[in-house]
């Protein structure tokens, strides 16, 4: 069996489990600068694809590839890839559920803390030799503690379950809005309260998103979202930039609608310094945290990402379905 990879091979030894070893399996790396389109031309008899969780791969790709069976991706996101074209040709789409949760979860604390205590800003001023101007002034700008806000979770999956976890015992009010309510038993383990979106809106400190990229939530953070926001809230997303509308966005922040942003997801990746969310104006680049999408990048993500990937791979061989299948039933 064919496997044609876009991403690097240094990452996929690393992280390959010990039974691969036993596979009958041949694995080719597509070029750096090779589009998935030229790859699949080059390897037309592949039979899986692995994908970064970035990498389009769409349905001319797919046609590309008449022996086609599975596209895995190397993460948890899966929509760059034309999943109704791969469902037309009865190719699994896969990804790997729950495998990054925890970490994600962990960064989303992290970008919060940072927000709340101008974690980016007081590094700064200490590199600066200015630790105690920045320090009179904080003490009197009323930072809050994390344990004092409510936190809005938009999305309760696997990582907005992950937060809520964590959130927890800091002492936070936790609301959360999902399509699809949870059980009561489930809220009560969690300590979060379901509130319609509108009403989340308004009523939370930080609003923090965790859903999927879909029709229904692509720009699910535009203009009408944010007349609705707590004056002064701040907004944290460790899912994907295509969530956010970034020009009204940036306008929340330029009017104070939004108190800050604390991100780890821009669209597009990459992000160019032009972005309309990083090349803000002096008087509000302070309120604004970034990480270069991070958070589900740890080791232990890796190690249980390819662990999945290659049992997929293992139970196709054996004529079985893979796990964790997005674009069938």
């Amino acid at each position: 069996m064919k496997i044609l990879i876009f991403g690097p091979k240094s990452r996929y030894d690393l992280y390959r489990p010990d039974f691969v070893e036993d596979l009958p399996v041949e694995l080719v790396f597509a070029a750096a600068h090779q589009s998935t389109l030229q790859a699949a031309r080059e390897h037309p008899d592949a039979e899986v694809v692995f994908a970064d969780a970035i990498t389009r791969v769409d349905g001319e790709t797919i046609a590309a590839l008449p022996q086609l069976r599975m596209i895995h991706s190397e993460g948890v996101a899966y929509n760059a890839i034309d999943i109704q074209a791969a469902r037309e040709r009865g190719v699994f789409v896969c990804n790997n559920k729950g495998c990054n949760a925890g970490s994600v979860a962990e960064h989303t604390v992290m970008l919060m803390l940072m927000a709340l205590r101008q974690g980016v800003t007081g590094h700064r001023a200490v590199k600066a030799g200015e630790q105690i101007q920045f320090k009179e002034r904080f003490m009197v700008s009323n930072a809050p503690e994390l344990g004092e806000q409510t936190v809005g979770i938009i999305g309760l999956g696997d990582i907005g379950t992950a937060a809520a976890r964590l959130l927890r015992p800091f002492g936070c009010t936790l609301y959360y809005y999902t399509a699809h309510r949870r059980p009561p038993q489930v809220e009560a383990a969690l300590g979060v309260t379901y509130l319609p979106l509108e009403e989340l809106a308004a009523r939370c400190d930080i609003l923090s998103l965790h859903c999927a990229v879909n029709e229904e939530t692509a720009h699910l953070v535009n203009e009408a979202f944010l007349s609705r926001v707590k004056p002064g809230a701040i907004l944290v997303n460790t899912a994907r930039g295509q969530l956010v509308d970034n020009l009204a966005v940036r306008q929340a922040l330029l009017e104070g609608r939004l108190g800050g942003v604390a991100v780890d997801t821009l669209d597009p990746e990459p992000t160019p310094a032009s972005h309309p969310l990083v090349d803000l104006p002096a008087e509000i680049a302070d309120r604004a945290v970034y990480s270069p999408h991070l958070g589900g990048i740890t080791g232990g993500v890796f190690r249980r990402a390819h662990r999945n990937m290659w049992n997929s791979v293992r139970l196709i061989l054996e004529g079985k379905e893979p796990n964790f299948i997005v674009n069938m039933g």
